[in-house]
């Protein structure tokens, strides 16, 4: 099969997604075929000037323009969403710069990863064309987070549905709780603040001081600050820049001068991870209600990369693939190959008819409920969302450095995640012999689920 005048092998074909191409696949071909080509510098700048950067090579000929387009512009975009940056250089091509800027633009193809990146980083959005030997080099500085037990401390893990604190003295867990809240219903930032105060003073109450808190949050944060969160997605812009980017810091606050941390979920469970496993270089993926994804390197640092890979790019061959969030009008990224939205878009291809009164959640739990009873029509989907996943993970294999994949998310749980892992790790083993060699897939054991995530975020 060819993209864009690249040849591709393909030697297992998901069983419900004949046109599936890998971004891995066509990665691999291109890079290939355009060994012997012109070489070019992809880099990515980042808070704290850090820098990320892909060395490569290009074609660099007009018979191959729109396949060295592909290729860099999906590189540029799992740089930007795994990484994180507000400016992207492109080193030695001009006129690909060029096609980038006018991609990445608030007209472009990419207008929505242009705004969303101004958003996290507070700063403007900037593609840069220069010389190749004016690159600049990579630099990165990790965040050395969690172990720290003495003392006492506050966790606070802020979910969806419930909000979770527990009170840890000297690494003894001595108070949890687990409450209900609404912070997706609830337009008014009061209410969130009044509930994280109430959890860290419940929590209080049952230390003789406190002396650091640790948040664990779904979301993007930058020096403590909430810059994108789907907790507040129902609280007016307004309102978000007034009184959320800075609320756990004014929460915390409320106790008197008490340094705190906050981290999204996401690297929190790589960090449980890590604890649990007791080894580093931690890739945590939990297949929900999307994509969500931390990561622990082999120093067991948090990287301070975005490692949003709901919207890193999966699949080459997909036209019809919209992610979730309003107006990414992108195709074949993470969430919708990871997530109960996969399920459910596989569903029809099985044969299988959903209410469409039901909620996502229990559209999911419908079609799990099919395979646990026996029904042999949901194996195909789980066999086809495994067959996705290995190459997945060759994929991100190019960009992180890992020996686990800690397996999380309802997505992955009963015989159809017993199913999706099967495959996986048999399409690994078949067709990606050396990064199969380099990484397992576990799944968390009753350590980790006593760990809990506040009890975890006590210790950042």
């Amino acid at each position: 099969m060819q993209v864009k005048g690249i040849e591709i092998t393909r030697k297992t074909i998901p069983p419900l997604d004949p046109e599936f191409i890998s971004t891995y696949s066509f990665s691999e071909a291109f890079e290939a075929s355009a060994k012997e080509g012109t070489p070019l510098i992809i880099a990515l700048e980042r808070d704290g000037g850090q820098i990320s950067r892909v060395e490569t090579k290009i074609h660099g000929t007009p018979e191959f323009k729109e396949a060295d387009l592909l290729y860099v512009e999906r590189t540029v975009k799992m740089l930007l969403f795994a990484a994180g940056g507000f400016k992207v250089y492109i080193c030695g091509n001009d006129e690909l710069a060029g096609e980038i800027k006018r991609i990445y633009s608030p007209e472009g193809e990419r207008a929505f990863d242009f705004n969303f990146m101004e958003t996290v980083y507070e700063q403007p959005f900037e593609v840069i064309s220069l010389p190749l030997d004016k690159a600049p080099a990579e630099f990165s500085s990790p965040k050395s987070i969690g172990g720290n037990n003495t003392g006492c401390r506050i966790g606070f893990d802020a979910g969806g549905s419930d909000r979770k604190v527990s009170a840890v003295q000297d690494g003894n867990v001595v108070y949890d709780e687990e409450v209900l809240w609404l912070p997706k219903q609830n337009t008014d930032p009061q209410y969130h603040f009044n509930e994280i105060v109430t959890a860290f003073k419940t929590a209080a109450s049952h230390l003789p001081r406190v002396d650091a808190i640790g948040v664990s949050s779904a979301g993007i944060y930058v020096d403590n600050r909430t810059m994108v969160a789907s907790l507040f997605n129902v609280v007016s812009p307004e309102d978000f820049e007034a009184q959320v980017k800075d609320i756990y810091t004014r929460a915390a606050k409320e106790l008197g001068d008490v340094p705190i941390n906050v981290v999204n979920d996401g690297d929190v469970s790589a960090l449980a991870g890590a604890i649990t496993l007791e080894d580093n270089e931690i890739l945590g993926i939990a297949m929900g209600t999307s994509e969500a994804v931390g990561y622990v390197n082999k120093e067991g640092n948090i990287t301070g990369w975005l490692n949003e890979l709901a919207f890193c790019p999966v699949d080459v061959g997909a036209d019809k693939a919209i992610d979730q969030w309003p107006n990414q009008l992108d195709w074949g990224l993470g969430s919708q190959y990871f997530s109960q939205d996969a399920v459910i878009r596989l569903a029809p291809k099985a044969g299988i008819e959903l209410d469409p009164e039901l909620t996502l959640a229990k559209k999911l739990k419908a079609v799990q409920e099919l395979i646990e009873a026996g029904d042999e029509r949901p194996v195909a989907i789980f066999q086809t969302i495994g067959v996705y996943f290995a190459h997945a993970l060759a994929y991100y294999s190019k960009f992180y450095d890992i020996k686990h994949i800690l397996l999380l998310g309802r997505v992955s749980s009963g015989k159809g995640g017993d199913i999706l892992i099967e495959t996986a790790k048999k399409v690994l083993a078949e067709e990606f012999p050396a990064v199969n060699a380099k990484l397992s897939i576990d799944l968390p054991d009753e350590k980790f689920r006593r760990l809990g995530q506040s009890v975890v975020a006590a210790s950042l």
